[in-house]
Protein backbone atom coordinates (compact mmCIF):
# COMPACT_ATOMS: atom_id res chain seq x y z
CA UNK A 1 0.00 0.00 0.00
CA UNK A 2 1.19 3.34 -0.98
CA UNK A 3 2.12 5.68 2.01
CA UNK A 4 -0.53 8.36 3.09
CA UNK A 5 0.23 11.72 4.65
CA UNK A 6 -1.95 13.12 6.80
CA UNK A 7 -1.48 15.91 9.64
CA UNK A 8 -1.33 14.76 13.38
CA UNK A 9 -3.19 15.56 16.07
CA UNK A 10 -0.42 18.52 17.29
CA UNK A 11 -0.06 19.55 13.76
CA UNK A 12 -3.70 20.38 13.61
CA UNK A 13 -3.39 21.98 16.98
CA UNK A 14 -0.64 23.84 16.45
CA UNK A 15 -2.42 25.42 13.05
CA UNK A 16 -6.04 26.02 14.86
CA UNK A 17 -3.87 27.60 17.46
CA UNK A 18 -2.01 30.08 14.77
CA UNK A 19 -5.09 30.72 13.32
CA UNK A 20 -7.14 31.92 16.59
CA UNK A 21 -3.91 33.87 17.05
CA UNK A 22 -4.25 35.87 13.83
CA UNK A 23 -8.00 36.29 14.28
CA UNK A 24 -7.22 37.78 18.04
CA UNK A 25 -4.55 40.41 16.32
CA UNK A 26 -6.56 40.76 12.86
CA UNK A 27 -10.61 41.00 14.14
CA UNK A 28 -9.30 44.27 16.82
CA UNK A 29 -7.76 46.00 13.81
CA UNK A 30 -10.06 44.98 11.53
CA UNK A 31 -12.71 46.96 14.14
CA UNK A 32 -10.40 50.33 15.08
CA UNK A 33 -10.42 50.23 10.85
CA UNK A 34 -14.34 50.55 10.73
CA UNK A 35 -14.40 52.90 13.44
CA UNK A 36 -12.23 55.36 11.71
CA UNK A 37 -14.10 54.60 8.51
CA UNK A 38 -17.00 56.11 10.00
CA UNK A 39 -15.20 58.61 12.00
CA UNK A 40 -14.05 60.06 8.25
CA UNK A 41 -17.75 59.50 6.97
CA UNK A 42 -18.57 62.03 9.60
CA UNK A 43 -16.37 64.58 8.95
CA UNK A 44 -17.28 64.21 5.35
CA UNK A 45 -20.64 65.25 6.14
CA UNK A 46 -19.49 68.09 8.01
CA UNK A 47 -17.45 69.48 4.77
CA UNK A 48 -20.65 68.51 2.98
CA UNK A 49 -22.50 71.06 5.21
CA UNK A 50 -19.86 73.71 5.15
CA UNK A 51 -20.66 74.08 1.32
CA UNK A 52 -24.41 74.44 2.07
CA UNK A 53 -23.51 76.89 4.58
CA UNK A 54 -20.84 78.42 2.78
CA UNK A 55 -23.46 78.89 -0.04
CA UNK A 56 -26.41 80.23 2.04
CA UNK A 57 -23.53 82.47 3.89
CA UNK A 58 -22.89 84.10 0.81
CA UNK A 59 -26.35 84.63 -0.72
CA UNK A 60 -27.30 86.58 2.65
CA UNK A 61 -24.38 88.84 2.66
CA UNK A 62 -22.02 86.81 4.94
CA UNK A 63 -25.19 86.19 7.60
CA UNK A 64 -26.34 83.27 9.01
CA UNK A 65 -29.84 81.90 9.03
CA UNK A 66 -32.18 83.85 12.30
CA UNK A 67 -33.03 80.16 13.57
CA UNK A 68 -35.84 78.46 15.17
CA UNK A 69 -36.13 81.27 17.86
CA UNK A 70 -37.22 83.87 15.35
CA UNK A 71 -40.55 80.96 14.43
CA UNK A 72 -40.59 78.32 16.73
CA UNK A 73 -43.93 77.07 15.80
CA UNK A 74 -42.62 76.20 12.12
CA UNK A 75 -38.81 76.36 12.25
CA UNK A 76 -38.20 77.97 9.12
CA UNK A 77 -35.68 79.78 10.05
CA UNK A 78 -33.87 76.50 11.31
CA UNK A 79 -30.77 75.48 9.48
CA UNK A 80 -31.93 72.27 9.25
CA UNK A 81 -35.29 74.02 6.32
CA UNK A 82 -33.33 76.70 5.44
CA UNK A 83 -30.26 74.89 4.19
CA UNK A 84 -32.90 72.48 2.10
CA UNK A 85 -32.18 74.05 -1.33
CA UNK A 86 -28.74 74.06 -0.62
CA UNK A 87 -28.14 69.73 -0.51
CA UNK A 88 -29.43 66.66 -2.16
CA UNK A 89 -28.43 63.90 -0.32
CA UNK A 90 -30.60 63.90 3.01
CA UNK A 91 -27.48 60.75 4.27
CA UNK A 92 -25.60 63.92 5.47
CA UNK A 93 -27.93 64.94 8.29
CA UNK A 94 -26.68 61.72 9.96
CA UNK A 95 -23.37 61.00 11.44
CA UNK A 96 -22.85 57.15 10.36
CA UNK A 97 -22.15 56.48 14.29
CA UNK A 98 -25.75 57.99 14.87
CA UNK A 99 -28.50 56.74 12.40
CA UNK A 100 -31.11 55.74 14.35
CA UNK A 101 -33.21 57.53 16.93
CA UNK A 102 -34.22 56.03 20.19
CA UNK A 103 -37.26 55.33 18.65
CA UNK A 104 -35.79 53.29 16.06
CA UNK A 105 -33.57 51.45 18.42
CA UNK A 106 -30.23 53.97 18.92
CA UNK A 107 -29.11 54.23 22.17
CA UNK A 108 -27.09 57.09 23.50
CA UNK A 109 -24.40 57.90 22.44
CA UNK A 110 -25.41 57.00 19.23
CA UNK A 111 -28.72 58.40 18.95
CA UNK A 112 -30.24 60.56 16.56
CA UNK A 113 -32.70 63.36 16.89
CA UNK A 114 -36.61 63.40 16.10
CA UNK A 115 -38.02 66.71 16.31
CA UNK A 116 -41.15 65.56 15.44
CA UNK A 117 -41.17 63.55 18.50
CA UNK A 118 -39.23 65.71 20.60
CA UNK A 119 -41.82 68.62 20.02
CA UNK A 120 -45.04 67.21 18.62
CA UNK A 121 -46.82 70.34 18.52
CA UNK A 122 -44.37 72.44 17.77
CA UNK A 123 -41.76 72.86 14.44
CA UNK A 124 -44.64 72.47 11.51
CA UNK A 125 -42.44 72.40 8.72
CA UNK A 126 -40.31 69.74 9.89
CA UNK A 127 -42.25 66.87 10.22
CA UNK A 128 -41.02 65.37 6.26
CA UNK A 129 -39.04 62.34 6.77
CA UNK A 130 -36.53 63.85 4.83
CA UNK A 131 -35.22 66.37 6.83
CA UNK A 132 -36.94 66.07 10.55
CA UNK A 133 -34.09 63.77 11.72
CA UNK A 134 -30.23 64.26 12.14
CA UNK A 135 -27.57 63.91 14.19
CA UNK A 136 -25.63 66.99 14.17
CA UNK A 137 -26.75 70.26 15.99
CA UNK A 138 -25.63 74.04 15.00
CA UNK A 139 -23.95 76.53 17.34
CA UNK A 140 -26.86 78.68 18.90
CA UNK A 141 -24.74 81.24 19.20
CA UNK A 142 -23.42 82.04 15.65
CA UNK A 143 -27.54 82.60 14.56
CA UNK A 144 -28.35 85.57 13.35
CA UNK A 145 -31.09 86.37 15.70
CA UNK A 146 -31.97 89.41 18.18
CA UNK A 147 -34.03 86.69 20.31
CA UNK A 148 -33.03 86.19 24.08
CA UNK A 149 -33.72 82.69 25.44
CA UNK A 150 -33.37 82.68 29.51
CA UNK A 151 -29.98 84.24 30.83
CA UNK A 152 -28.17 84.27 26.91
CA UNK A 153 -27.51 87.50 25.98
CA UNK A 154 -28.20 88.46 22.02
CA UNK A 155 -25.05 90.64 22.07
CA UNK A 156 -22.96 87.37 22.16
CA UNK A 157 -23.97 86.46 18.57
CA UNK A 158 -21.42 86.19 16.17
CA UNK A 159 -24.39 86.19 13.33
CA UNK A 160 -21.94 86.39 10.25
CA UNK A 161 -19.15 85.00 8.89
CA UNK A 162 -15.59 86.43 8.49
CA UNK A 163 -14.68 86.82 12.39
CA UNK A 164 -11.08 86.70 13.88
CA UNK A 165 -10.36 83.21 14.63
CA UNK A 166 -12.79 81.25 12.67
CA UNK A 167 -10.99 78.04 13.07
CA UNK A 168 -11.88 78.29 17.11
CA UNK A 169 -15.39 79.08 16.47
CA UNK A 170 -17.42 76.42 16.08
CA UNK A 171 -20.22 75.99 13.85
CA UNK A 172 -21.72 72.76 13.60
CA UNK A 173 -21.18 69.46 15.26
CA UNK A 174 -21.85 66.12 16.66
CA UNK A 175 -24.92 67.18 19.12
CA UNK A 176 -27.65 65.60 21.17
CA UNK A 177 -30.34 67.96 19.25
CA UNK A 178 -30.20 70.59 16.74
CA UNK A 179 -28.89 73.41 18.74
CA UNK A 180 -26.55 73.43 21.55
CA UNK A 181 -26.13 77.01 23.83
CA UNK A 182 -22.69 76.14 25.42
CA UNK A 183 -21.78 78.54 27.94
CA UNK A 184 -18.38 78.40 29.90
CA UNK A 185 -20.34 77.79 33.37
CA UNK A 186 -22.18 74.40 31.96
CA UNK A 187 -21.08 71.31 33.68
CA UNK A 188 -20.09 67.91 31.81
CA UNK A 189 -22.98 65.35 32.12
CA UNK A 190 -22.35 62.51 34.75
CA UNK A 191 -23.06 59.66 32.34
CA UNK A 192 -21.92 59.55 28.80
CA UNK A 193 -24.63 60.09 26.58
CA UNK A 194 -27.20 62.24 28.84
CA UNK A 195 -27.13 65.25 26.10
CA UNK A 196 -31.12 65.68 24.77
CA UNK A 197 -32.53 68.79 26.63
CA UNK A 198 -29.77 68.95 29.17
CA UNK A 199 -29.35 71.97 30.88
CA UNK A 200 -31.66 74.35 28.56
CA UNK A 201 -29.25 73.31 25.57
CA UNK A 202 -26.13 74.00 27.00
CA UNK A 203 -22.57 72.12 26.27
CA UNK A 204 -23.99 68.50 27.58
CA UNK A 205 -25.61 68.12 24.03
CA UNK A 206 -22.23 68.51 22.91
CA UNK A 207 -20.87 65.72 25.12
CA UNK A 208 -21.75 62.85 23.31
CA UNK A 209 -18.59 60.67 22.85
CA UNK A 210 -19.43 59.20 19.49
CA UNK A 211 -15.76 59.23 18.67
CA UNK A 212 -13.29 57.59 20.74
CA UNK A 213 -13.25 60.36 23.01
CA UNK A 214 -14.01 63.18 20.73
CA UNK A 215 -16.62 65.08 19.03
CA UNK A 216 -16.50 66.45 15.21
CA UNK A 217 -17.26 69.55 14.91
CA UNK A 218 -17.03 72.22 11.60
CA UNK A 219 -15.45 75.42 12.33
CA UNK A 220 -15.98 78.94 10.92
CA UNK A 221 -13.49 78.76 8.65
CA UNK A 222 -15.31 75.49 6.76
CA UNK A 223 -12.61 73.03 8.33
CA UNK A 224 -13.68 70.05 10.48
CA UNK A 225 -11.69 68.34 13.30
CA UNK A 226 -12.32 66.08 16.01
CA UNK A 227 -11.86 68.05 19.32
CA UNK A 228 -11.48 66.03 23.13
CA UNK A 229 -14.55 66.30 24.69
CA UNK A 230 -12.47 67.59 27.58
CA UNK A 231 -11.45 70.33 25.34
CA UNK A 232 -15.00 71.76 24.65
CA UNK A 233 -14.76 74.01 26.90
CA UNK A 234 -11.65 76.00 25.31
CA UNK A 235 -13.40 76.77 22.12
CA UNK A 236 -14.86 80.10 21.69
CA UNK A 237 -18.44 79.49 20.96
CA UNK A 238 -19.83 83.12 21.66
CA UNK A 239 -18.02 86.43 21.71
CA UNK A 240 -17.34 86.61 25.02
CA UNK A 241 -16.72 82.74 25.93
CA UNK A 242 -14.02 82.30 28.59
CA UNK A 243 -11.57 80.12 27.22
CA UNK A 244 -10.09 79.82 30.34
CA UNK A 245 -13.03 78.95 32.51
CA UNK A 246 -13.73 76.63 35.38
CA UNK A 247 -13.73 73.51 32.91
CA UNK A 248 -10.34 74.08 31.47
CA UNK A 249 -6.96 73.45 32.86
CA UNK A 250 -6.47 77.35 32.83
CA UNK A 251 -9.20 77.81 35.06
CA UNK A 252 -7.85 74.96 37.49
CA UNK A 253 -9.67 71.63 36.41
CA UNK A 254 -7.87 68.54 37.26
CA UNK A 255 -7.86 64.83 36.19
CA UNK A 256 -10.31 64.21 39.02
CA UNK A 257 -12.65 66.76 38.66
CA UNK A 258 -13.96 65.11 35.29
CA UNK A 259 -16.96 62.48 35.61
CA UNK A 260 -15.79 58.78 36.06
CA UNK A 261 -16.45 58.14 32.09
CA UNK A 262 -14.58 61.33 30.79
CA UNK A 263 -11.85 61.37 32.86
CA UNK A 264 -10.92 57.74 31.74
CA UNK A 265 -9.91 59.18 28.11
Amino acid sequence: MKNRSAFTLIELLVVIAIIAMLMAILIPALSRTREQAREVVCRSHLQQWSLCLAMYTGDYDGRFMPGIDEDWATGRYSWIYTLIPYYQEASIRLCPKAQRTAEQGGTPPYTAWDVSITNPADFSLLKDPRYKIGSYGINWWVNDSDMVVGVHDAKNKWRRIGQRNPSAIPVLMDCGFMLARPAPMDTPPEMDGLFLWADGGGMKRVCTNRHHGGVNILFMDWSSSKVEIRELWTLKWHRTFDTAGPWTVAGGVTHEDWPRWMSQR
